[in-house]
Order: C-alpha cells, then sequence, then structure tokens
C-alpha cells in the first residue's frame, strides 16, 4: 500500500531553502544574512512566514539573532551543529583524541594521493598562519590553522573523511583558540611546516610524526 507524500508548510518550504543557501556556500559561516524586506522580496513571502522559518533554524542551530545586529549563519550543516554541540560537550582530551585518529590518516593518505593543487592550497594556508602569527592576530591564525588541516585532510583524497572533518572544524575552531598561544606558534608552524614537506615529499612515516608532534603540544597545553 503506498503511504500518502507528505507536503511541505509554505513555512517548511522557505526554512529548506534558506538552508540550502547555507549548505550550498552561498551563506557562509558568520556571515549576515540579508534583511527581513530583501528576503521577503527574493522568496516572495510574509514576515510572519519567514519569522518562522527563520526561527526554526535558529533552533536546528543553523542561525543566530543578535538583538539589534540581524540573524547570522553559525554552522554549515544540520549535521555540523549537532556534531559542535556534541564536541562543546565533551572532554578536550577525548576530542583531541578523535582530531589525532583523523588528521594522522589523512596525513598518510595525503602523501600518497596528493597533486599540486593540493600542495599549494596547504601552502597558502601555512603562509597565510605565519602573516597572522607576525601579526598577533590569534583570530586569523586560528581561522588559517583550521583551514590548513581541512587543506590536508582534502589532499587525502576521501569525501567521506572531508566531509566529516568540514562538520567538526567549526568546534576544533574554538579548541585551537584554548590551545594555542603566541609564545609557541614557533612550534606550530614549525611542525606544521613539516607536514607540509612530508606530504610534499610523500614521506608517509614523517606525515604520521608531524601530527604526533602537534597533537601532543595541543595535550600538553590542556593537562
Amino acid at each position: 500500500m503506498l503511504t500518502q507524500t507528505q507536503r511541505l508548510t509554505l513555512v517548511e518550504q522557505v526554512a529548506y531553502q534558506i538552508q540550502e543557501k547555507i549548505e550550498n556556500s552561498e551563506w557562509q559561516v558568520g556571515m549576515r544574512i540579508p534583511p527581513e524586506p530583501e528576503l521577503m522580496e527574493q522568496l516572495q513571502v510574509s514576515r510572519n512566514t519567514l519569522r518562522e522559518a527563520i526561527r526554526a533554524l535558529t533552533y536546528a542551530g543553523l542561525l543566530k539573532t543578535r538583538q539589534g545586529d540581524g540573524t547570522y549563519v553559525c554552522s554549515s550543516s544540520v549535521l555540523g551543529s549537532v556534531i559542535k554541540k556534541v564536541i562543546q560537550h565533551t572532554d578536550k582530551l577525548e576530542s583531541l583524541e578523535v582530531r589525532y585518529a583523523l588528521e594522522r590518516e589523512a596525513a598518510a593518505l595525503a602523501t600518497l594521493r596528493r597533486g599540486e593543487e593540493d600542495l599549494e592550497a596547504i601552502r597558502t594556508c601555512l603562509d597565510q598562519c605565519r602573516q597572522a602569527a607576525s601579526q598577533q592576530d590569534l583570530k586569523a591564525y586560528a581561522h588559517w590553522d583550521v583551514e590548513f588541516h581541512k587543506m590536508v585532510i582534502a589532499a587525502s583524497h576521501n569525501q567521506l573523511m572531508a566531509n566529516l572533518y568540514n562538520h567538526i572544524s567549526e568546534a576544533l575552531q574554538n579548541m585551537v583558540l584554548e590551545t594555542k598561544d603566541f609564545k609557541n606558534a614557533a612550534f606550530y608552524l614549525d611542525s606544521h611546516d613539516l607536514l607540509y614537506q612530508a606530504i610534499a615529499n610523500q614521506d608517509c612515516h614523517q606525515a604520521e610524526e608531524a601530527v604526533r608532534l602537534y597533537i601532543e603540544k595541543a595535550r600538553a597545553k590542556l593537562c
């Protein structure tokens, strides 16, 4: 017996359209979404319908409204929002162990599968990290540090691993802010450079060792 297809309400349709903009990176994390009048015009809906859709996505963890400032994207997907909440309530050492497992395996795979474009992307992130460190800009440093690791993961050419890491990277950025300061910036930059060189030279053992070095440093910071 066929079951009747459930039709989406107008609010659900609007929420889905907004969610698509977020998941397709048209609206990125940290971005303030367009004001109500503009969205009402774009989506051809009433103010009440739009507000209900935004309220639903706020509850889901994708959006966050700041009184008097607007509504911002705070997660790239519903799954990312859930993982972020889980990590926030998980012991930091356990989260670090998950990072180690993912980043070590990705680094090993990257030594076997990386292409020239991968190396260029990793190098760019590393250079941006150095620049942020020289300017004592911890927020920019944390951003580019996470981007560096995302590019290493991408170089593994394992799409599932990359997707999973992208979902947890928002929460990881907060961990970077907690575990790093510019007193140890030179160590982290050197270990990241060691990882880059290992991937470039396709040295699996050296890549795994580079990951171990910076994870152990982060572990010591948390203990």
